[in-house]
């Protein structure tokens, strides 16, 4: 009984902790002790989960606080990125239709190069066929030293070379030469073969019968040089006879027709021409 009675002011003094009392100890303690006990036992215990409780709940506050300040920040970058693509999307639509202006605007520009282009061409086409009808009685005197119409004058020249060369047209009345001079009018200091000299006649069929009584002869002269009679054209007609030089051959040698200042041959019952060489397409069948 003396035990007990320590035991228990002991355990109501609060200086002997539950804890640490032994087995035997707690099985010898009266029912109201060991009621006292449990209940005091019962309440430590909640006064620790609800400690725990407190800082569980506290943490979970705070955690929840720390999220929601998170989802805050993570929202406002979303809705700036959101902002940015809309603004990246507008100025995109703004930078397509200024492409597609910019596309159109080129179209009109190509269209306008290309019709001025062919406008161009028709022009100097049409020069070049009025330029040479105006020559198309001309005849181009190539080889005669400077100096011999200073004597007897380029009509006499002329005179001379077709009585030699042209047997076919002698005895014929000699054509009537509207105009006979050097060309160029001043002599180049750097050139060294002679001007030539340029004669025009009044009728295109006398030059025709000319330059065909020089090319049967094959080879012309004057007093013993050789020389050359051609039909005298524009320089875009000459450089279009350049062009042409390699095909003019071929088709010499099909004994076809040519035009000097664009290819034309029959085809198949059809007259072709072409007035550019990258025009023209040959199809081998």
């Amino acid at each position: 009984m003396k035990r007990q009675r320590t035991i228990t002011q002991m355990r109501e003094k609060g200086k002997t902790p539950e804890k640490q009392l032994s087995k035997e100890e707690i099985l010898s303690l009266q029912e109201k002790d060991f009621r006292l006990l449990m209940l005091k036992m019962m309440q430590d215990i909640g006064n620790k989960l609800e400690a725990k409780m407190d800082n569980l709940q506290e943490t979970l506050t705070k955690e929840i606080q720390d999220i929601k300040l998170k989802q805050e920040e993570m929202q406002n970058t979303i809705t700036e990125i959101k902002n940015t693509l809309e603004a990246a999307n507008s100025r995109i639509q703004e930078a397509e239709e200024q492409i597609s202006e910019v596309e159109d605007r080129l179209v009109e520009i190509t269209d306008a190069e290309q019709k001025r282009e062919k406008r161009l061409k028709r022009n100097e086409e049409t020069l070049r066929a009025l330029w040479d009808k105006m020559k198309r009685t001309n005849i181009c005197i190539i080889g005669v030293s400077e100096g011999e119409e200073r004597q007897k004058g380029t009509e006499k020249i002329f005179q001379e070379i077709i009585a030699k060369n042209c047997h076919n047209i002698r005895k014929e009345p000699l054509t009537q030469i509207q105009e006979a001079q050097r060309v160029p009018y001043k002599i180049n200091p750097k050139r060294n073969t002679p001007r030539h000299i340029l004669i025009k006649l009044t009728k295109i069929k006398d030059k025709e019968k000319i330059l065909k009584a020089a090319r049967e002869k094959k080879q012309v002269t004057y007093k013993g040089t050789p020389m050359r009679l051609l039909a005298d054209f524009s320089a875009e007609t000459l450089q279009a006879r350049r062009e042409w030089h390699n095909m003019f051959n071929l088709m010499k040698g099909k004994n076809l027709q040519l035009n000097p200042a664009r290819l034309s041959f029959r085809f198949e019952g059809e007259i072709k021409t072409f007035t550019d060489k990258q025009k023209l397409r040959i199809q081998q069948h």
